[in-house]
């Protein structure tokens, strides 16, 4: 087993950690989104799909932030409720209007850094991150965003030869499903602040 395959069965573990924490709103998940995610980054790097691997350099900065917003959320409902807040019209044209311009900006980047299957990385990014920062907030649609963007995740890794990482990806997607249904089921509607 080589290096890089090694790397990728690391990503895939944690990985599957990270999303049973994120189901059941546990703040750990953001420890191990920092193993995820720079382990993620590096297998990106290296097939050079550079807008993925940004992208989890990203969730390892994000995971910190998250930390600090999840514990500070999760007091004001209380130990082992689930923590919601009502995305606002605002936030969700904002992500719009943001998912649109940066994956044709990311595009025309990706394809001058001759980087692999650049619609699909740059898509996948773009509502990866903003997925992410709903995540933080505990936008339940979170889950919604999650859905696709875990499907072109799987298509860029199949399209790249990352096996392990499109299992990884897919069963995030199924487990995206599950969130969102456990989340309406359980959450509670809190007002945080922003």
């Amino acid at each position: 087993m080589s290096w890089t395959q090694l790397i990728e069965l690391l990503a895939a573990l944690t990985g599957v950690a990270y999303v049973v924490l994120e189901i059941l709103q546990k703040n750990a998940m953001w420890v191990v989104g920092i193993v995820t995610g720079a382990a993620c980054a590096v297998s990106f790097a290296a097939q050079h799909v550079w807008a993925s691997m940004g992208l989890n350099v990203y969730y390892v900065v994000v995971s910190v932030i998250g930390l600090v917003h999840w514990r500070r959320d999760g007091a004001a409902v209380g130990e082992g409720e689930i923590h919601l807040n009502p995305l606002s019209k605002k936030t969700a044209l904002w992500s719009a209007v943001a998912f649109v311009l940066g994956s044709l900006a990311f595009m025309q980047l990706l394809r001058l850094l001759g980087g692999n299957a650049s619609r699909l990385d740059a898509m996948a990014t773009v509502l990866s991150v903003i997925a992410t920062w709903w995540l933080v907030r505990s936008y339940l649609p979170q889950w919604l965003l999650w859905v696709v963007a875990d499907v072109l995740s799987t298509l860029l890794c199949l399209q790249t030869g990352q096996y392990l990482m499109a299992g990884m990806y897919l069963a995030y997607c199924l487990s995206a499903v599950y969130g969102y249904v456990h989340w309406k089921k359980r959450g509670k509607i809190v007002h945080l602040p922003e």
